[in-house]
């Protein structure tokens, strides 16, 4: 990750909230230090694809939980994690948490967290952030979805707290604990342009 601008200060969470209100674009705040979300994204993403199947799971999750009073977040929503002063914006996120009623700026415990990868930030969705994000005790699942093929990996907590990987691919139905949801894994990837991005040379 490289920073927003070297020259900007540390912030507290109450500065970083006033100063991204001014700013035309989101920002991530980790150990005190702004990261631009979009710097996170190279040329050869497939923004299409991400957008689509981020809008679907946006869809598919509020229409379900809703009824229930659980909030679906879309990529707008930050996500405090929980014991830091670290906010970031995961792609689709759910938390049926009570505490989560009560804040205006973010959430802190959500039971379900979804990136789509692209080239540029799949090991750090893989890697760095998921080891942030299941600190906190209330995530159950985390969905890692793929913008360039029919492929989801599913990081699932289970009930001894044990993290367990699950492989999804075409003619699959996914089954997300987390909010007792199922679906077919095509009702992401219809219509959609899966042609596989090729690195650009530097």
């Amino acid at each position: 990750m490289i920073a927003a601008k070297e020259n900007l200060p540390t912030f507290t969470p109450e500065e970083y909230f006033a100063w991204e209100e001014k700013q035309l674009e989101k920002h991530e705040l980790i150990d005190g230090r702004v990261y631009a979300v979009g710097q996170f994204y190279a040329r050869q993403d497939n923004s299409v694809n991400h957008s689509r199947i981020a809008v679907r799971l946006t869809t598919i999750f509020d229409s379900h939980v809703d009824p229930s009073g659980c909030i679906t977040g879309n990529s707008d929503l930050r996500i405090n994690l929980l014991g830091t002063n670290d906010y970031t914006y995961p792609d689709v996120s759910v938390t049926c948490d009570d505490r989560d009623h009560t804040t205006t700026q973010y959430i802190s415990y959500p039971c379900l967290i979804v990136e789509v990868l692209s080239p540029s930030t799949e090991a750090y969705d893989r890697g760095g952030k998921f080891r942030r994000y299941r600190e906190n005790p209330a995530l159950i699942d985390y969905l890692l979805v793929s913008s360039t093929s029919v492929t989801i990996d599913l990081y699932h907590k289970n009930d001894a707290g044990n993290w367990l990987i699950l492989n999804y691919k075409a003619g699959d139905m996914i089954e997300l604990k987390s909010i007792n949801l199922s679906f077919p894994i095509e009702q992401l990837y219809r219509g959609l342009n899966l042609t596989e991005i090729s690195p650009i040379d530097e």
